[in-house]
């Protein structure tokens, strides 16, 4: 059973996300390289798609498209594969294509029966359109590496490596981190291979950037007065709950006896922790929350965040205070609140070194778009007749929301 409050907590699962992040197996088109900090590696795998999107404003950036090792031909394939598109005299074949996408195409075939048959088909010919630029992009790349004779050693793998490893959360040894790789179905060579194609890259963009960048402290001031709500923190309080749900989905249950019996039972807990029982120890053994492993803990959250009920007794209480038991269309909680925050700005000082990086990686994603799009025009990109780009069609039916995950 989830609990949604309204959404689910908004923070927590940032937070979940977060500290999740460059451990998940690789699920989307374009894999992630355990947080490899490489700002050309959004252009190859963002930009090259959406050349008018807006550039992102971290550095946590996904890795090269493919697993092809330096050097090394993009024709893998043979006549047999059918190819998507010639970039400079080299074949991209539909099998790197289907092998890049793959694995989203079996997270959707296990939705396929809940999409309509014009989703998934909309969604499928855009993953592939996405990949296909991907790959064109990173040929091309290639390319320039070569051209310019740029050289990575094993010590700078190596090296990059070791600040991967030690920049997860918690920090992994090479061993360790190693395991996680394989966990996840890719070999350490494999990542090795692409860590030294984005070492490449990186210095190929360096030299794009060079003497171009310059962020000064009025840019920054410039940016901080009108962005004033992003450096403004409204009023937060951190709270625990157990929540009792009804088990009104059992055949042959009358559901307000249900009702009855879950709160009952929320009331006989509240009486227990009035008694001094542990609180996180009572939500672990008893509450239908996913948050009972953490013994009910939700993490900060604001107004807005929970249902009107839940996020009313919250505010209500301070630090240390238990309410009484709160109804909500989820079922019956009692609620904890730990820590409180008031609302609070953060000032310029503070926010000054976050800003200047945020301008200077938008400018450096800015200068690898130009420099992307340039490559792009001088090349040679031919289409076999019939598989020309057409026009992006939205993903989403007509009135609809939402997006595969």
């Amino acid at each position: 059973m989830r609990f949604y409050v309204r959404q689910l907590n908004r923070r927590q699962k940032t937070e979940d996300r977060r500290q999740q992040s460059v451990l998940r197996p690789p699920s989307s088109v374009l894999p992630p390289l355990f947080g490899f900090y490489v700002a050309v590696f959004f252009v190859v795998c963002s930009l090259a798609c959406k050349p008018k999107a807006p550039a992102r404003t971290d550095v946590n950036v996904p890795a090269p498209t493919t697993s092809v090792e330096p050097g090394r031909s993009l024709v893998e394939g043979t006549a047999a594969d059918g190819v998507a598109v010639t970039v400079n005299g080299v074949d991209i074949t539909e099998s790197q294509i289907q092998a890049l996408i793959a694995p989203e195409l079996q997270k959707l075939s296990a939705k396929t029966a809940q999409l309509p048959p014009a989703f998934a088909e909309q969604y499928q010919k855009q993953l592939r359109q996405q990949a296909l630029e991907n790959l064109i992009v990173e040929q091309l790349l290639d390319a320039k590496v070569k051209e310019a004779k740029i050289e990575v050693t094993e010590e700078e793998v190596t090296a990059q490596i070791g600040k991967i490893a030690s920049g997860q959360s918690p920090p992994l040894s090479l061993d360790d981190f190693k395991k996680k790789i394989e966990e996840y179905g890719r070999s350490f060579d494999q990542v090795k291979q692409q860590i030294h194609k984005g070492l490449g890259y990186q210095k190929l963009m360096e030299a794009q950037w060079a003497g171009k960048i310059n962020v000064t402290q009025e840019d920054a001031k410039k940016y901080y007065s009108e962005n004033k709500k992003e450096f403004e923190t409204p009023e937060q309080v951190r709270a625990s709950h157990i929540l009792i749900q009804p088990k009104t989905g059992e055949p042959n249950v009358d559901p307000n006896q249900a009702k009855d019996q879950a709160k009952a039972k929320a009331q006989g807990l509240l009486e227990q922790i009035k008694g001094g029982a542990d609180f996180a120890e009572l939500a672990k053994a008893n509450s239908d929350c996913p948050s009972r492993a953490k013994g009910g803990d939700l993490d900060f959250f604001g107004r807005g965040d929970m249902v009107e009920p839940f996020e009313e007794a919250a505010f209500k209480l301070q630090p240390g205070q238990v309410s009484d038991v709160v109804e909500t269309k989820f079922g019956y909680h009692i609620i904890k609140v730990t820590e409180h925050k008031d609302a609070s700005v953060t000032a310029f000082e503070q926010a000054q070194d976050g800003i200047t990086n945020r301008l200077t990686q938008n400018k450096r994603a800015e200068l690898a778009q130009k420099f992307i799009e340039s490559l792009k025009e001088k090349a040679s990109i031919v289409y076999p007749p019939g598989k020309e780009p057409k026009a992006a069609e939205p993903v989403l039916p007509s009135g609809s929301q939402g997006k595969v995950e």
